[in-house]
């Protein structure tokens, strides 16, 4: 139990992965306050959020011991039973089947905005205490006894630990005073809703370009959404075309493999960065979810890193309290900070190197790339690992 006055765990930020943090927690019987600046906008099953994520099966079940998972999949989800990669200059072609894996899909994609709906439905009845409209302002650490954290409206509020789910610019990361280390990758990430004129046989398709990885993901109503990464410059270009032009590129683009290509729905585009925090525990405060790492969107892992970041506190909190151990212990804390940060990094690492052999216009990094992907094809048991390792199972 939390003492008088004190709340056990404050989230700052209530996106995907601070709102499911939350929830966690508080499934754990914890005392705990959310900080959120504004309240997310109703999904709307008519108006499809052009933001989707190639939800993985760890993060599914995390959704399923949260109560959430149910009212996500009635509502709106597309299994993805196949992965079709192909390299356009070097040539080779590696393929997922969930068959060959014994399983039903590989993962699904999942709006943005309904994962994020069907969270905020559930933190009332969890006792979640949700402080929106409201910011992180400052921040006070009181050592052992735990954290203060004032909020933009001049309340102010008291816990064992702070967490930083808010987002790559993290407030209360830079309070806390942890510094983040990366690089813009001069690429735009082009997003949006397109028709096919074949169908997209429940398959993700990903080629890789010269300017960076084009995405075709299946979606629920037989439109697939597309994630084009392009320079900058390129990004612009591609988003101010008509729909009839932006069509024919991105037949061209996907090499026809879903037949011709027309828009279905408005565009934007998003700047790319890679970014790491250097560490993920700073006295009483830890940071999670995009404030811990930003990374490629090339193998749509964002949102599962984080989501794994959740999960591994809720195991460790879960843990704690099967043993009667502090939950909130500075030894506990930092393992699950050690922990975190290696593999975030070495994803973040591994995303990166992807994307520069596959943007690379060297001879070297050309003759590479395609027989790598050839050779993992011909390799039965690599597959399997690079998807499980995907999946977080």
């Amino acid at each position: 139990m939390s003492r008088r006055g004190m709340v056990d765990a404050i989230v700052s930020g209530g996106g995907v992965v601070g709102a499911a943090c939350a929830l966690a927690l508080a499934r754990r019987g914890l005392e705990v306050a959310l900080v959120e600046g504004a309240a997310p906008t109703p999904w709307r099953v008519e108006t499809p959020d052009l933001r989707v994520y190639a939800f993985a099966a760890d993060n599914a079940a995390l959704f399923e011991r949260l109560g959430a998972w149910a009212a996500v999949r009635d509502a709106r989800v597309q299994p993805y039973r196949r992965m079709r990669v192909w390299d356009a200059a070097g040539g080779g072609e590696l393929d997922f089947d969930a068959d060959a894996f014994g399983r039903r899909e590989l993962g699904w994609i999942v709006e943005h905005g309904l994962l994020l709906d069907r969270l905020w439905a559930l933190l009332p009845a969890a006792g979640v205490r949700v402080h929106c409209p409201a910011r992180v302002a400052l921040l006070e650490d009181e050592g052992d006894d735990g954290v203060v954290v004032g909020l933009d409206d001049g309340s102010r509020l008291r816990a064992r630990i702070a967490i930083a789910a808010d987002g790559a610019r993290s407030t209360l990361r830079e309070l806390a005073g942890i510094a983040v280390h990366g690089e813009a990758y001069g690429q735009g990430g082009v997003v949006g809703y397109v028709s096919t004129s074949r169908p997209h046989e429940d398959t993700a398709w990903q080629r890789f370009l010269p300017g960076g990885p084009l995405a075709l993901l299946p979606f629920a109503d037989g439109r697939c959404s597309i994630v084009w990464t392009l320079p900058e410059a390129e990004a612009a270009r591609v988003l101010a075309l008509d729909d009839d032009a932006f069509g024919h590129e991105l037949t061209r683009a996907s090499d026809a493999r879903l037949g011709e290509v027309h828009a279905a729905s408005p565009r934007a585009a998003f700047p790319l960065q890679r970014q790491l925090a250097s560490d993920y525990l700073r006295g009483r405060v830890l940071v999670l979810g995009d404030a811990a790492h930003v990374v490629h969107p090339l193998a749509g892992q964002g949102v599962n890193l984080g989501l794994r970041d959740v999960a591994a506190l809720d195991g460790s909190v879960a843990s704690a309290m099967a043993t009667r151990a502090d939950w909130a212990s500075p030894s506990r804390l930092a393992r699950w900070a050690r922990a975190r940060r290696s593999e975030d990094t070495l994803a973040a690492h591994a995303f990166d190197g992807i994307n520069r052999l596959y943007t690379s216009d060297s001879v070297a990094a050309v003759l590479l790339r395609g027989p790598l992907l050839g050779v993992a094809g011909r390799l039965p048991l690599l597959p399997r690992l690079l998807w499980k390792h995907a999946a977080g199972i």
